[in-house]
């Protein structure tokens, strides 16, 4: 299995020369990465290898409906969707609010991910809370804009309304997960992957029964709009997103927005995605 572009030549390599079946597996649209397109040069390398080799695959997968249609379209080849949704997450006990120093009083609004960096909203996120009175953001995890935070916490005194926690294990972070309100995945459009993007964190929220304020980018808004689930931004300013969180921590809509989690997680969800995934090892094992 070669993962992404950057493996790809040396793993094609050796499928031809020991005549051995290559999966390509596009975690996203390589060429379109921020940091190619700074570089031209390097951009240009990257696509020749990949116009000269994809085209010749018969195997390959990437991670949702968009990104397959893209590499179809360009290349003419069949990509499989097999979406990145989390294994379904078992706890013994759900730990109270209080063992976990979550305030008792005041609804949650939940930012979570691996990948909280710049130009993923984030900033904005802290800035909206000024106008936010009845709920905290609470943000838990790493990325480039950690600090950045920090220092727009401090620069609008919002101590009190903003709590951050670094990464922590699957278990530990659905324990903090399963008491927020809102989720948010507020990445900004600002190339072709992000546009297309459809992160794990909403696969979280979704099936911890979280209603989502997200950007609308076209895997998620479309997502969203299918199981009715929450509400997307229609810009980034700050407030903006303050009015959206407001409206919805106050919204007659908020019990069907929860309720329709349910029907998203049941239908979306590793034990079914992985089907695909194992149709085609099974096709590669009978050839």
């Amino acid at each position: 299995m070669a993962n992404d572009l950057d493996t790809l030549f040396p793993n094609y390599y050796f499928s031809k020369r020991r005549g051995i079946a290559l999966v390509y597996d596009s975690h996203e649209i390589f060429c379109e990465v921020p940091e190619l397109q700074e570089t031209p040069i390097k951009k240009k390398i990257w696509e020749r290898l990949e116009k000269s080799i994809v085209p010749k695959l018969k195997y390959c997968i990437t991670v949702n409906q968009s990104i397959a249609s893209w590499f179809n379209q360009k290349y003419k080849v069949d990509f499989k969707v097999v979406r990145n949704i989390p294994d379904k997450i078992s706890v013994n006990k759900i730990k109270s609010r209080a063992e976990l120093n979550l305030p008792t009083d005041k609804k949650i609004i939940l930012l979570q991910g691996a990948g909280i960096n710049i130009q993923r909203g984030a900033e904005e996120a802290v800035e909206a809370m000024q106008y936010v009175d009845s709920a905290i953001l609470l943000i838990i995890g790493g990325g480039d804009a950690i600090e950045n935070l920090k220092t727009e916490i401090n620069r609008f005194k919002l101590e009190d309304k903003v709590v951050m926690l670094p990464k922590m294990k699957p278990e530990e972070l659905y324990q903090y997960t399963c008491y927020a309100d809102i989720g948010l995945s507020l990445d900004k459009a600002t190339n072709l992957n992000y546009q297309f993007s459809l992160p794990n964190k909403l696969f979280d929220y979704v099936c911890a029964g979280i209603p989502v304020l997200a950007s609308p980018l076209t895997e998620i808004k479309s997502f969203i709009e299918k199981y009715k689930v929450g509400v997307c931004i229609e810009n980034h300013t700050a407030k903006h997103i303050a009015d959206k969180m407001n409206y919805m921590l106050t919204s007659t809509d908020y019990s069907l927005w929860k309720a329709n989690t349910k029907i998203a997680a049941e239908e979306n969800n590793w034990e079914t995605e992985k089907k695909v995934w194992v149709n085609l090892i099974n096709e590669i094992k009978n050839k």
